[in-house]
């Protein structure tokens, strides 16, 4: 009596820590603060292996984040299937013919929790309440799961649209200084205003759904290398610029705007999976470089730019999103276009 009551009230403990991860994971925004962590912590398991299977091959393939999720719920349903196992069998008299085994009454649990059943089983007194509740669980998981996947793909489909468009006018990997010698070259720079506006928009739309959700950051962009991190240092090398050295006064507000947005961006989003940020040197040349290019492209300086403090200034934001890139093996922010 004492073992078949423990074995009871282990199997319901870890049926509701599942259901609290499951939960926690897919309904409350920030990701799961239940005991398990199931998603995080095969994340993080899966991640170093992927990456050593893929040898020379940097970055995460567009399998993985998919299979991570998948894996997710899978694992979910088998620890859902073991906890009702245990109920069952605690109350293995309550079934016709009695459950003996273990693994005829997660067999038994299993069916119930994909709502096959056995029609073959006859059910009374508790054990009744133990296939129902199982019936009840898994499909609730499993409806989850299928809501979980469609608004995963919206939020992928948000983000990597900002993606396309910012690389066909800033290149790939995407650069700021690319971007603006398009602008100039093709006569668009008055669009610079709406490109600084859909950046705060793009950045606040990605910093509440990847946080929310924090599987969505290994998601790849498909059909580009450089993926998402170093589209965030495109936007924020390009804000930087407009802030202090574009001769735009009218856009200095928009472009600091961005880049608090886009920083604390990068800093959420890192902290959230337990980065820290990769500093390195600041880049002198690089900011003289991209000083020379953009007066070759015809536009003004502001008075007094100093290349030091300018490209200290853009180490700051650099470093999360350097952290960011290397975290999912995707190239750094780069202020000066590949030539």
């Amino acid at each position: 009596m004492d073992w078949t009551f423990l074995e009871l009230a282990a199997g319901i403990a870890l049926a509701a820590m599942t259901l609290r991860d499951v939960f926690d994971t897919v309904v409350v925004p920030g990701g799961s603060h239940a005991s398990l962590h199931i998603a995080r912590r095969l994340v993080f398991v899966l991640l170093p292996v992927w990456k050593r299977l893929r040898g020379r091959r940097r970055g995460l393939s567009t399998m993985f984040a998919p299979f991570a999720l998948v894996a997710s719920f899978a694992i979910w349903m088998g620890l859902l299937a073991i906890a009702f196992g245990l109920m069952v069998h605690a109350a293995g008299t309550s079934f016709t013919p009695h459950i003996t085994s273990f693994g005829d009454a997660v067999f038994a649990a299993g069916s119930a929790l994909v709502t096959i059943g056995q029609s073959s089983d006859t059910v009374r007194d508790g054990g009744r309440w133990v296939m129902l509740a199982a019936g009840f669980c898994g499909l609730g998981v499993m409806t989850m799961a299928v809501t979980y996947l469609l608004e995963v793909q919206s939020s992928i489909a948000h983000r990597d649209s900002g993606i396309f468009k910012l690389r066909t006018s800033a290149g790939e990997p995407p650069a700021a200084v690319a971007l603006l010698e398009k602008f100039a070259a093709i006569g668009a720079v008055a669009e610079l205003p709406r490109i600084l506006r859909d950046g705060r928009d793009w950045c606040a739309a990605v910093r509440q759904s990847h946080t929310s959700h924090p599987s969505l950051i290994y998601f790849r962009t498909t059909g580009t290398g450089s993926g998402w991190p170093a589209a965030l240092g495109a936007l924020l090398d390009l804000a930087l610029i407009v802030e202090r050295w574009l001769d735009m006064p009218d856009l200095r507000g928009l472009a600091v705007l961005l880049r608090e947005d886009g920083c604390r961006m990068g800093e959420e989003i890192g902290r959230l999976i337990a980065l820290e940020p990769h500093a390195s040197p600041p880049d002198p040349k690089a900011a003289s470089g991209m000083a020379r290019r953009l007066r070759a492209a015809g536009y003004r300086q502001q008075d007094g730019f100093d290349p030091e403090p300018f490209a200290k200034e853009r180490e700051t934001h650099c470093e999360w999103i350097r952290a960011l890139a290397h975290h999912l093996g995707r190239p750094e922010p780069r202020l000066l276009p590949d030539d």
